[in-house]
């Protein structure tokens, strides 16, 4: 009998959701950190991150399950990368935060149409090809721009701060679990809808950690706040790995 073809992504659980929060947390102060405190410019520095997302997923594309260092050093990548699209787009082109929030909606919904148009799915439990994991990393893509551009229309257009921003969106998170456990709420639309709103919940901590006083930051700076998100990821990544390799080693 044929062995299943293994998923090439992490299931869902508790360790996901946290490393994905860090990891998106991490993204904002790690794009700021490079634009402004490195002095190379927002566009440079999309460029090269950008060449460097692309070197990091086809490494993920040549694995053939999942592999955490692989999966998350992709999904940090492409958290930075999300950012900076967002930011190049409202400083350089100064296209309205409104504007772009409905533009990578638009692009984030014709990316899963055409998703289930091709595989009949969106199932994130069944991404074995490759082309499921290409509209998998185009529609995270577009959840971390997505995320950047509503959570900075909120905090900073609406102005409610990161604190109030950050908070709001913990609220609709936790409203979409309790959804899934009691209302019955799709598990596929819960999770999409989960990724989307931890980037604008993760920019925002991030951003109250790192911004200086007088924006109603705490001052930690950038390189601080990025480094220990960090490191707190590789710990967690590392941890993953080495309980995988334990699992899989066959009983004596």
């Amino acid at each position: 009998m044929d062995r299943p073809t293994p998923n090439r992504v992490p299931e869902v659980t508790l360790d996901f959701w946290l490393i994905k929060l860090m990891a998106v947390t991490m993204g904002e102060t790690a794009a700021d950190y490079l634009a402004v405190n490195l002095g190379f410019g927002l566009t440079a520095t999309s460029l090269i991150m950008a060449a460097i997302l692309v070197a990091a997923l086809v490494l993920q594309f040549g694995q053939r399950a999942y592999v955490p260092w692989s999966y998350w050093l992709s999904v940090v990548l492409i958290s930075i990368v999300g950012t900076l699209i967002t930011d190049n787009l409202v400083d350089t082109f100064h296209v309205s935060l409104i504007t772009a929030t409905l533009g990578f909606s638009l692009a984030l919904a014709a990316t899963f149409a055409l998703w289930f148009v091709s595989e009949k799915t969106l199932s994130i439990h069944k991404v074995f090809s490759f082309r499921r994991e290409a509209f998998y990393w185009l529609a995270i893509l577009f959840t971390f721009a997505l995320g950047t551009a509503a959570g900075d229309m909120v905090a900073e257009l609406f102005g409610l701060g990161y604190l109030a921003t950050g908070i709001l969106f913990g609220m609709i998170i936790a409203s979409l679990g309790l959804g899934y456990a009691f209302l019955g709420l799709d598990p596929i639309l819960g999770f999409w809808l989960a990724y989307i709103l931890t980037r604008p919940l993760g920019a925002s901590f991030g951003d109250l950690l790192s911004q200086p006083h007088q924006y109603g930051g705490m001052g930690l700076g950038t390189i601080i706040t990025s480094a220990l998100f960090l490191a707190a990821i590789i710990g967690i990544v590392t941890y993953m790995s080495v309980t995988r390799a334990a699992k899989s080693q066959p009983s004596l």
